[in-house]
């Protein structure tokens, strides 16, 4: 196995609006990016996961052409609400850096 993070160029998050958040991941090479997609790991149920949303709020696109993969979701606190701790989604991909895939 080897970690997300390892395998990974680019791996941030954004806002989207106020109310939603996109998180991008981005591969140096079209095999790399084709070895984790094969995996299937990378997918909208994994994003629900990790970020407590549901599955059916998750937007999930693999953009081959770019070797990246992109999630957007809805934003837990909406960016600058009372209880929001980073208003511009930028430390929110954390959780994604972490997930395992298989070799």
């Amino acid at each position: 196995m080897t970690r997300l993070i390892d395998l990974a160029s680019v791996c941030k998050s954004k806002n989207a609006g106020p109310f939603d958040l996109t998180i991008d991941v981005i591969f140096s090479s079209r095999a790399l990016f084709d070895r984790v997609a094969a995996t299937g790991i990378l997918n909208a149920a994994l994003f629900a996961t990790l970020y407590k949303v549901r599955e059916s709020d998750v937007l999930f696109t693999p953009y081959p052409a770019a070797n990246a993969f992109k999630a957007t979701l809805p934003r837990l606190h909406p960016a600058g609400s009372i209880d929001d701790r980073d208003v511009y989604g930028a430390q929110q991909h954390a959780p994604i850096l972490y997930v395992d895939i298989p070799d």
